[in-house]
This record gives structure tokens, sequence and C-alpha cells, in this order.
């Protein structure tokens, strides 16, 4: 049999057991992984009242100064849902979280030994001076000397990343 027949004959196999190109299911599948799907992005409006659900002082917060202010730490953290690890881990999901124990991250043993949970307290101090905060962390980031920096970030990440405040009782 010539080689032309041969690709035909396998192209059709595939076809008839739902492994080729011309499968609409196979299609589907490709274009939507079974993963779960991703969530809206929120609005502007949506952020207005994560912030205003805050607790003080996060909610006096300027998130426009605190993207900003942020912007000293996306050389090493990314921030989205499912965002890779870099230089620093991905600081989706961070409240609530172990410290040290972001899946795939190669933490220092100082981190990994770290028996507290991130919340708006721990990264305000550790924002301050992360070299005093936790001695023997990898992290070589000076700071943010300012508190209402480190507020504005704080309300940001709690905006951008995830964070649920808890009922109001």
């Amino acid at each position: 049999m010539n080689r032309p027949a041969l690709i035909v004959l396998a192209v059709l196999a595939l076809t008839g057991c739902g492994q080729g190109e011309a499968s609409p299911q196979n299609a589907a599948t490709r274009a939507s992984p079974a993963s779960t799907p991703a969530r809206p992005a929120p609005t502007a409006a949506d952020k207005a009242a994560l912030l205003a659900a805050l607790p003080a002082p996060y909610n006096a917060a300027d998130l426009d100064n605190g993207r900003r202010a942020f912007a000293r730490c996306r050389s090493c953290h990314t921030i989205t849902e499912g965002g890779s690890n870099m230089t620093g881990p991905n600081l989706y999901g961070v409240f609530g979280r172990q410290a040290g124990a972001h899946p795939g991250f190669n933490y220092s043993t100082a981190m990994k030994e770290a028996a507290f949970v991130w919340d708006g307290a721990r990264l305000d101090d550790w924002l301050e001076n992360p070299r005093t905060f936790l001695k023997g962390t990898k992290m070589s980031f000076a700071g943010i000397p300012d508190p209402t920096d480190r507020r504005d970030v704080i309300a940001f990440l709690k905006v951008e990343t995830g964070y649920t405040p808890p009922p109001q009782s």
C-alpha cells in the first residue's frame, strides 16, 4: 500500500474511534478542559463592596495606591488564581493559609517551620521588614516602611486574591 493511502486509513480509523480532529466530542473536550471553570473577574463594584466589607483599617484603604505599591512585589509574586510561583510563591488565597505551605514552592526552613497563618496583621508585620520578622527567610525584599502603603497593599491583596471576609455577627 502506498503512503497516502496509509495516511487516509489512519485518519479514518482515528476519526471512527473518536480520537481524530473530526470528532466534535474531542473538539469540545479540547475547548473546555475537565477542570472547574474559572470564576468571572470581579467588577469594580464587586471590588468596592469587598473593600467596604473589610475590617478596619483595610476598609479605608486606597486600592489604586495598593496596586501601585504592590508593583514592587510583582517581580517575584503572582496573584492570580492558579498563577505560577516565581522567585516568591503565588499569593492567591494567601489569607488564611499556613505560612510556608503554598504547594510547589521551595520555602526556606524558617518559613516551613513558621507556626502561623497569614492574616492582615501578620502580613503588615512581614511587609514592614521581612528580614527581621522571620530570621532565616530567603526573601531579600527590604520591606515597605510606610504604614499607609502597607495597609493599601494588604487591602489590594485581599480584594485581588480571593479573600472572603468572615460573616458579620
